[in-house]
């Protein structure tokens, strides 16, 4: 055998071993966090029924299916709600529209968040006192009455929605990355990139950010059940997404009107919502312990 196809094949097994240490890896960390397994297959399952919604769904989620208030059924597998639409089909439509708020609002709030608090770290000085004193007054102001305020005055939609929460997101986000880009600041490889010539700008996006970054997504994830609970709660309230929309916050505050007579209509979007923030708040968790090393082997 030539010393090319020996050097080949070494490197074949090289590879074959990597992947399987990181399958092997893999499947350690899920065994050492059972909880984050368990809010990985939720987030999992809840992701697949948000794509493939159209194909779940039974009928129409404006369509007359059944008798109203009935109970689940063959026919309606969640019964119907006060006006004779499936239960089913409209919390497997509302999946699709609380992932959309909930995805786009935390990658808006955290990525703000993201060079806001990397910077404010990293400058200090005049930055970080205007940066910091805003925020302060941001998280002093109860979040609610501010996304009451800002949705009211916006008014109900979508796009409002993911805007008003997005911008809830910010305050807090931005306090706990600029901790950590305070802490990577003092790393001796800024005083190596700032030694050879490179400029501020440079230091915060090429090294700064990017080792932040492990702290945002776990942020992300945890915020994730959050932004869903809070789309939630303001389609609850009448200040969401607008009806005849598929939102889970909505369904339930409909089915007041019928409580407790079809106690269906309320239960099915309240497990969705719960099952969905308890999968968050689990990865979330596992992620944690797997992106900070100084928490592993605590648990």
């Amino acid at each position: 055998m030539s010393e090319a196809a020996r050097v080949s094949g070494a490197a074949e097994k090289f590879a074959l071993y990597k992947r399987k240490s990181r399958i092997a890896a893999f499947f350690g960390m899920l065994r050492a966090n059972p909880l984050g397994a368990i809010g990985a297959i939720l987030i999992l399952l809840m992701v697949l029924i948000a794509i493939f919604a159209p194909l779940l769904a039974r009928y129409e989620i404006s369509a007359y299916s059944g008798m109203p208030n009935e109970g689940p059924s063959g026919h309606n597998w969640f019964g119907t709600d006060r006006f004779g639409q499936d239960i089913y089909s409209r919390v497997i439509e509302g999946t699709r529209i609380s992932f959309q708020v909930g995805v786009l609002s935390v990658a808006f709030g955290v990525l703000a968040g993201l060079i806001i608090g990397s910077a404010s770290g990293y400058f200090g000085s005049w930055i970080d006192t205007l940066v910091q004193r805003f925020v302060d007054a941001a998280i002093a102001f109860p979040q609610l009455i501010l996304l009451l305020i800002v949705v009211r005055t916006l008014g109900p939609s979508m796009r409002n929605v993911i805007i008003v929460i997005a911008i809830a997101i910010i305050p807090s986000t931005t306090r706990i990355i600029r901790g950590a880009a305070l802490t990577e600041r003092n790393q001796l490889y800024v005083e190596a990139a700032r030694s050879i010539g490179a400029t501020d700008l440079r230091i915060v996006t090429r090294h700064v950010i990017p080792n932040v970054v492990p702290v945002a997504i776990v942020i992300a994830t945890t915020l994730l059940g959050a932004a869903i609970l809070a789309e939630s709660s303001l389609s609850f309230l009448g200040l969401g997404i607008p009806p005849p929309n598929p939102s889970w916050g909505v369904d339930i505050s409909t089915s007041r009107a019928s409580f407790p007579l079809n106690t269906w209509a309320a239960l099915f979007p309240g497990i969705a919502i719960s099952l969905t923030v308890l999968g968050f708040n689990f990865l979330g968790d596992m992620l944690r312990d797997v992106l900070d090393p100084r928490l592993r082997g605590r648990r």
